[in-house]
């Protein structure tokens, strides 16, 4: 292989000025599919200083770096599985930007849907609980104005027996 057919990672400056981008490029003889490669694998790991960037978008000395490396595999002529492989193994799944499913990694697939549940859960019970209250009140109130009612028509009947008394006493008074 001649040193003009080696990839070789060149400063690109962006729209934004920045020197510090990097891409994949080969000298003489370029290969657009050795380029879309590199492209893809950048966007599908993640950079370990960033966290929440892939090796793509990131400017980060680690991420210069591990594109160099990415680059360097590229013109030993690995594949992609096994560019990855060697950045699992030497960094951990962390360093895939979409974790495999697997035992170690079923918290963070599914700990969003624990927590949405959990949380539409504790919402159900809250809302349960609020019912209860209002209708503890409800029929508490109820209670206590039935027993107004009761109350009310003890003291109506009272009243009218006192008041039958004294009409009984008026007429009494009225016939003598």
């Amino acid at each position: 292989m001649t040193s003009s057919a080696q990839p070789v990672i060149v400063a690109q400056s962006q729209a934004s000025g920045d020197p510090s981008a990097t891409g994949f490029e080969k000298l003489g003889r370029s290969s657009s599919a050795d380029s879309e490669r590199f492209k893809r694998l950048s966007e599908e790991l993640r950079c370990l200083v960033c966290q929440n960037q892939t090796l793509a978008d990131s400017n980060a000395d680690l991420a210069v770096d591990l594109k160099r490396q990415i680059a360097s595999m590229l013109s030993q002529g690995q594949t992609d599985s096994q560019i990855r492989d060697y950045m699992v193994a030497r960094y951990g799944d962390f360093v895939l930007y979409r974790p495999p499913v697997q035992r170690n990694t079923w918290l963070l697939w599914g700990g969003p849907f624990a927590m949405l549940a959990g949380g539409a859960l504790l919402w159900w019970l809250v809302q349960r609980r609020s019912r209860r209250a209002q209708l503890d009140q409800n029929v508490s109130g109820a209670e206590q104005s039935g027993g107004a009612a009761r109350v009310s028509d003890e003291a109506a009947a009272t009243g009218r027996a006192r008041e039958s008394e004294s009409v009984a006493r008026a007429r009494e008074l009225l016939n003598r």
